[in-house]
């Protein structure tokens, strides 16, 4: 999986260095600013939310399947704006593999 998100973020770092943004989505939204990819990143989180509420109606994923594809698209574009290596969440996602969800989250907050 990880060859996916490392290919996808090598696209979309060349698409922002280099693509033409009348001619490419991800230099577009690059040239428009971090305000237009938050817009994004919060579109798509809502309707991921939207498609998971109704999956648990119909049973059907490919809505959620199809909406968070979206969301971690632009997730990665924000990444790629803002300088941060998707190698960095991988290995903060890998940090917590031995850690108890609770007591990670306890020690984020002191409590």
């Amino acid at each position: 999986m990880s060859d996916v998100l490392n290919q996808l973020t090598t696209i979309i770092q060349s698409r922002i260095s280099a693509a033409d943004p009348s001619s490419s989505y991800v230099a577009s939204l690059h040239a428009k600013g971090l305000n237009k990819i938050l817009e994004k990143v919060s579109e798509e989180c809502a309707e991921t939310l939207l498609a998971a509420k109704d999956m648990a109606a119909s049973g059907d994923p490919k809505e959620v399947i199809y909406e968070t594809a979206d969301l971690w698209f632009h997730s990665l574009v924000m990444l790629a704006h803002l300088g941060i290596d998707t190698n960095e969440v991988l290995a903060e996602l890998a940090r917590r593999f031995d850690v108890s969800g609770l007591a990670e989250k306890a020690a984020r907050t002191g409590k």
